[in-house]
């Protein structure tokens, strides 16, 4: 199927998030943002989400089963690392995080135009439980998107604060980090992030267990999805544990964060990437 078989409507979230980019470009940096640019933005932004949102349902939930793949997997991990950052924006002072996540949201919203995905199952769709399931695992993998998003921003945050300041006051980058919080208010965001998505993690792996056979009809196999999965798990598990015994933070925390969300991606996107483009198996 070409670009030119699908809907309009498919191309939609990409040119709101691209419109939404194109606003932001205009604004001048050198002045605060008024209460009614933030909320003009903050509903286009909740628009955008909710038009992604729809698309993306009913184009993974179809007539004919569960569709999926890496681009799909990628477009909601991007939906739902921007839905919780509009959820955060309205009490935290985050709008240096907002430009990072409308481009990787108009990015990972176009692939599926690109990459439509494959049928895994027929019977998945009318399983209740395995929906269940799959909203659990979306969520917990976009909230550590998020989290890795905001890892890469403490880290040029952290940098510039390490230089004492040896970017010019008006310089673009010192515009687009003087509104972001303290270090340490940041660093407690993102371990609020970790601690909740890696609990949403635990429940998928864990269920996910029982749902291989409503998938795949057979037991789970111990793949490299699945050994990237515990990887990931075992690397966010092990970094609450050191931030609750020994206090973990700073540098050595973002690049923990960094390391599991690397290997969180091989094993939800980079699998299905592997088999869909480099192998074309289905």
């Amino acid at each position: 199927m070409s670009i030119l078989d699908y809907p309009s409507s498919a191309w939609l979230p990409s040119l709101l998030y691209l419109g939404l980019l194109v606003v932001l470009s205009w604004r001048p940096r050198s002045r605060p943002e008024t209460w009614t640019f933030t909320l003009l933005v903050q509903t286009l932004i909740l628009l955008s989400l909710m038009i992604q949102g729809i698309y993306l349902h009913d184009s993974v939930f179809t007539p004919a089963g569960f569709i999926f793949g890496f681009a799909q997997d990628l477009s909601l991990m991007a939906w739902v690392g921007l839905l919780f950052y509009w959820l955060q924006s309205w009490y935290l002072p985050i709008a240096s995080l907002r430009l990072m996540v409308l481009i990787f949201a108009m990015l990972c919203a176009f692939l599926p135009i690109l990459f439509p995905g494959t049928l895994i199952s027929p019977r998945a769709v009318a399983d209740p439980w395995f929906k269940a399931h799959f909203i659990v695992a979306t969520i917990a993998v976009g909230l550590l998107t998020l989290a890795a998003m905001m890892a890469v921003l403490m880290e040029v945050q952290d940098r510039a604060i390490r230089r004492t300041l040896a970017y010019a006051p008006d310089s673009r980058l010192a515009h687009w980090l003087e509104g972001l919080p303290p270090l340490l208010t940041m660093e407690n965001l993102l371990f609020n992030l970790i601690y909740f998505g890696f609990a949403l993690l635990s429940l998928t792996i864990f269920s996910g267990i029982f749902f291989s056979e409503t998938l795949f009809g057979k037991p789970v196999v111990f793949d490299h999805k699945t050994i990237f999965a515990f990887a990931s798990w075992l690397l966010f598990g092990g970094l609450i544990v050191a931030r609750l015994r020994v206090g973990l933070r700073g540098r050595s925390a973002l690049r923990w964060v960094l390391w599991g969300f690397a290997a969180l991606l091989l094993a939800y996107v980079g699998s299905r990437f592997v088999l869909e483009v480099i192998l074309h198996r289905l």
